[in-house]
């Protein structure tokens, strides 16, 4: 069992800064009643493994009432727990043994939208148009002679239009599926039961908030709504292309208000209650929303999207700090989670790679080899955490969990398979449940089978077949984890100024530096003493292909 470690927070009020936050997906961490879901008493009694490892906190992915049509994210009350995971009390027993291990708990908060089972909801789809309960969410007329038509062009992030028409004739409007209806947040009500949320669950002793959808909560409403002709219609990848903060839905200016209020309530409460948003923004946007008066930072999902290169990591490492420090906050860095794939798979496959494609393909259009990924992946994630500012693992990673690629269409439950038309297979390869042990019918998931199939691979990388063992995965997060809270001090990074064309090197304070060689061949490794290594050195003074070390 690990030991309590001491508070962060009382050493530090900014703790949140460099520190490491694990995610965890509670439905596929660990299932301690047995059917088949992971629970929350499952997480409880595995946090001493996430302690052991040496995080600072622990980020839950939701846990709310929800009919799971996007995976938890569809939510039918906020500020309770879904019978299938457990209780309020289950809940604050979580808490309370994370405190005593020093962790602290940060939660998912999805304000974008409910669940259309939702009681909200269900009230406005009695009181029919026009009525005070459809103005908490986004109800126009269709189009067309008789309203057949939805009201605008916007289309949903998981495939379709984004709008849905009900029996009375009007539509609703669901940037996500159908079973998500977007809320109205110009309304008082709206912002008010938010606000009630965050104070319920800080009151519950929860240290930090993860926004969900971030950009996504103001919306050009005014009349007449209008099309977007394309231009950003199902997320960020063609925002730039239109004046920034003048997208119809997407990371509209309006939105910092909101997030003002919030952190007006949150700095009310000793110490201050964190957040970071999710917010799938240019680089230069993203500043605004970790603004210290806002939500205080923000995800670097540009970091996760860059290729394994040496000049474009370079180039990114030093636009996201720079970003970070604009907005007086710090860096964030990711390599996976619940929604995409697994960097122990994505990182190995070729440049430009059609990820949709390639899980669809059951991962062997290209063919990938484990264990040159793994060795790429290690490499990447050594690098990632000698990074100044915060980093944010996913459960599993450090267990080197691939991708579960080939799992059969039958068992697929994410909402993007069915709505893009079985042309996406979604993210359910990287949700796939934990292996704990290296037996059993879901390797120590639970006593029975898992809600989505583990290969017999998942043996092999199971916490109980490398705890202890010399060289596995786990045991090199543990002692990076370990090494870089002796390390860390100030948040300043300075790149060695010459090296070869694909070796990554910088110097972090005080005295310690980080080489990571991205390149296809050996490289000189410069004197010093090494503290660690992602691949054991089996050459003297050379430095292999998809290796990092830390040197002193």
């Amino acid at each position: 069992m690990a030991q309590p470690s001491a508070d962060l927070s009382a050493r530090n009020p900014d703790w949140w800064r460099q520190a490491v936050i694990h995610q965890v997906y509670p439905r596929s961490f660990a299932d301690a009643d047995g059917d088949g879901l992971g629970d929350l008493a499952g997480v409880t009694a595995h946090l001493d493994h996430l302690a052991a490892l040496g995080v600072d906190a622990v980020w839950l992915s939701p846990f709310y009432p929800s009919e799971l049509a996007d995976g938890g994210y569809d939510i039918a009350d906020h500020r309770g727990v879904d019978p299938r995971l457990g209780t309020l009390d289950d809940f604050d027993a979580l808490v309370a043994e994370a405190h005593r291990l020093g962790l602290k708990v940060i939660v998912d908060i999805v304000p974008n939208h409910t669940s259309h089972q939702h009681p909200w909801f269900q009230e406005a789809l009695a009181a029919g148009p026009g009525s005070p309960p459809r103005a908490r969410y986004v109800f126009r007329p269709g189009k067309g002679t008789r309203g057949e038509l939805p009201p605008t062009d916007w289309q949903s992030v998981f495939g379709g239009s984004a709008w849905e028409r009900v029996p009375d004739g009007e539509w609703y409007l669901h940037l996500f599926a159908r079973e998500q209806p977007d809320l109205d947040w110009r309304h008082d009500e709206v912002r008010e039961d938010l606000l009630a949320t965050l104070r319920f669950w800080s009151d519950r002793g929860v240290d930090g908030f993860r926004v969900d959808v971030a950009h996504g909560l103001a919306k050009d409403l005014s009349e007449p709504l209008r099309d977007v002709g394309g231009v950003g219609a199902t997320g960020e990848d063609s925002l730039p292309l239109v004046e920034p903060g003048s997208h119809p839905y997407w990371d509209r200016d309006e939105v910092h208000a909101i997030y003002r209020d919030w952190r007006r309530l949150l700095d009310s409460y000793d110490p201050p209650r964190t957040a970071v948003a999710e917010a799938w923004v240019p680089d230069e946007r993203r500043a605004l929303y970790a603004r210290p008066d806002e939500l205080g930072q923000a995800f670097n999902f540009e970091y996760l999207e860059t290729g394994w290169g040496a000049e474009e990591l370079r180039a990114v490492i030093t636009r996201s700090l720079a970003t970070a420090r604009s907005a007086g906050a710090s860096a964030t860095w990711v390599l996976s989670n619940h929604d995409v794939v697994r960097h122990a798979s994505r990182l190995s496959l070729p440049p430009g790679t059609d990820l949709d494609a390639w899980l669809l393909s059951g991962g062997t259009e290209p063919p990938l080899d484990p264990v040159a990924a793994l060795r790429r992946a290690r490499a990447a994630t050594l690098l990632m955490l000698a990074l100044p500012g915060s980093a944010y693992l996913y459960q599993g990673e450090e267990l080197g969990l691939p991708e579960v690629a080939d799992l059969p269409a039958e068992v697929l439950q994410d909402p993007v398979w069915q709505q893009s038309g079985h042309t996406r297979k979604g993210r359910d390869g990287c949700r796939v449940p934990l292996p704990w042990t290296t037996t059993g019918p879901s390797y120590g998931f639970g006593p029975g089978a898992g809600w989505l199939p583990q290969p017999p691979s998942f043996a092999a990388y199971a916490a109980g077949a490398q705890t202890g063992a010399e060289g596995s995965t786990l045991e090199l997060y543990r002692a990076a984890l370990k090494l870089r809270r002796k390390l860390l001090e100030g948040e300043e990074l300075t790149w060695a100024p010459e090296t070869a064309p694909d070796v990554l090197e910088f110097r972090r304070t005080p005295g310690w530096r980080c080489l990571t060689n991205l390149g296809g061949t050996s490289v000189p490794l410069p004197p010093g003493e090494l503290l660690l290594a992602s691949e054991p050195l089996t050459v003297s003074g050379t430095l292999p292909p998809d290796t990092t070390v830390w040197l002193a």
